[in-house]
């Protein structure tokens, strides 16, 4: 797998997959759902993920990735109430570029990788299944591309947080999937929680920009700061 520390990125996408677990709880989308951007829920993150320097303190690798597959994963049955399971995915990605990796990764990145993803609740009576998202952050659905900032964690790859996974559809940050809709990153920016004039988000920072500007904002997080 290439890394690449500047640029573009390479003319034939490499052939990856990731594997992410650890998202955070998810909430219902339901037929009509999120018709306004008014975002999907509280994120609760493992790891600070809304900066760059978030990103470089915590994460192992910074990658531009493609979900390429998903397939029901663990199912949770519900005693009572009108959902009757909640059933989780296994995301399969393809990974297009590396960005930036820590001097010393807990683990290495393989050319294929699979993550766990909020999946879909169930209806009891009629078995119709509902989208759950993840709060505040892309669902991960396939023909989408994300930019990642991941750890290496018990054993698997998780996202530090609901700021670690950005919308990167045609290779422009903040378009596409965001809670289980497609959207520009405008209408991304009205329901994420950087839409605040005074956030200082990598997503805000880099929203509509391609990879380079991801590369330069993690460089310039990794110099050190005035007095330290």
């Amino acid at each position: 797998m290439r890394t690449i520390p500047s640029g573009g990125l390479p003319g034939r996408p490499i052939a990856a997959v990731v594997a992410l677990v650890g998202i955070a709880s998810g909430v219902l989308v339901g037929q009509g759902g999120l018709d306004t951007v008014v975002g999907c829920g509280s994120p609760a993150d493992d790891y600070p993920s809304r900066t760059a320097r978030d990103w470089v303190t915590n994460a192992d690798h910074v990658v531009v990735a493609t979900t390429t597959a998903e397939r029901d994963a663990d199912k949770r049955e519900i005693d009572s109430g009108p959902v009757q399971f909640v059933v989780s995915r296994t995301v399969t990605f393809r990974a297009d570029a590396v960005l930036w990796s820590a001097q010393r990764p807990r683990h290495t990145l393989d050319k294929d990788f699979d993550m766990e993803a909020a999946g879909w609740s169930v209806y009891r009576n009629s078995g119709t299944r509902i989208k759950r998202t993840t709060a505040a952050a892309p669902r991960l659905e396939p023909g989408h591309t994300y930019v990642l900032a991941l750890r290496w964690e018990s054993d698997r790859w998780v996202v530090l947080g609901e700021g670690a996974a950005v919308p990167f559809d045609d290779r422009t940050a903040g378009r596409g999937e965001w809670c289980g809709r497609v959207l520009s990153e405008d209408d991304v920016a009205l329901g994420e929680r950087f839409s605040r004039l005074d956030d200082d988000s990598l997503e805000e920072d880099v929203k509509g920009q391609d990879e380079r500007a991801v590369v330069r904002e993690l460089e310039q997080a990794r110099k050190p700061t005035p007095g330290s």
